[in-house]
């Protein structure tokens, strides 16, 4: 009698599939399954100071690479190229009197938070505690505090600087399964966020262009490493303000970092007059 060329390979596969899936129920039953839950809750966040994923802090220098003639000198009366003004805000502007503001002690309307990273001169970046960095300007004697895991104060009391919410972006977590346990990865590409709100109306030029109390300031401070041993901050700025501007007015400040406090000079805020 002839042999059915496929009776013999399909018994022979029925075979393997039977030991197979034996085999896959005895493991089963002696290895039974674990979900992400079994393996406990992860650990707690790290608190923002030791999970920076830049460093910040030390001394750091304004370099002037762009806006030279709004930023180290005072600006014309009524000049406002490329601020958004409403109609509004030049009103606001064009009626500028720096004596004014001197007589009524408001001498330091340009350098609020709005305006501050603009203005020429020295910072030194600490952290006052795990929660708080801390941002002193030479120009000016100011200090700001941004505060990591609050949301903007809308009862904070105004104030030049006001109310400063920071957050760390650009890292992030993952849970890994199969280790059972959670790593931190933080992205070459962290930076600071920071949503500032509760300020005194100010000015964001020395010439009287004005930000009032309902604006908000956002930033995004980037820092980074030159081939030569430089290190570098970038602060971009976004101010929106719908009484004062009809669309955010977005500008980028450069700072280098020293070594140490050489140059540091406290001044104090100052109205200047017109030409």
């Amino acid at each position: 009698m002839s042999r059915r060329p496929w009776g013999p390979p399909i018994s022979r596969l029925a075979n393997l599939a039977a030991l197979i899936l034996s085999a896959t129920l005895i493991f089963s039953t002696a290895a039974p399954s674990r979900t992400p839950a079994q393996f406990g809750p992860p650990p707690p966040p790290k608190p923002p100071r030791a999970a920076a994923p830049i460093d910040l802090t030390g001394y750091w220098v304004s370099v002037v690479t762009e806006d030279w003639r709004f930023r180290m000198i005072v600006p014309d009366r009524g000049d406002f190229a490329s601020v958004p003004l409403t109609p509004e805000g030049r009103k606001v502007a064009n009626d500028w009197d720096p004596a004014k503001d001197q007589a009524s002690g408001n001498p330091c309307r340009s350098y609020g938070a709005a305006a501050i990273m603009r203005v020429p001169g020295r910072l030194h970046i600490t952290w006052q505690n795990d929660t708080t960095l801390r941002i002193d300007t030479d120009s000016g004697t100011q200090t700001r505090l941004l505060h990591f895991g609050l949301a903007p104060q809308p009862d904070a009391v105004p104030s030049w600087q006001g109310f400063s919410a920071a957050e760390w972006q650009g890292t992030r977590g993952m849970f890994n399964p199969y280790m059972g346990q959670h790593t931190r990865e933080q992205a070459p590409e962290g930076y600071l966020h920071v949503v500032t709100t509760r300020m005194l109306p100010g000015y964001l030029r020395k010439n009287g262009v004005p930000y009032s109390a309902n604006a908000v300031l956002e930033e995004y401070f980037d820092s980074f490493h030159e081939l030569n041993g430089d290190t570098w901050l970038v602060v971009t700025t976004i101010v929106k303000d719908p009484q004062y501007l009809y669309q955010p007015f977005i500008t980028s400040s450069h700072f280098k970092k020293l070594t140490g406090a050489s140059g540091w000079d406290p001044t104090q805020c100052k109205s200047d007059e017109p030409r």
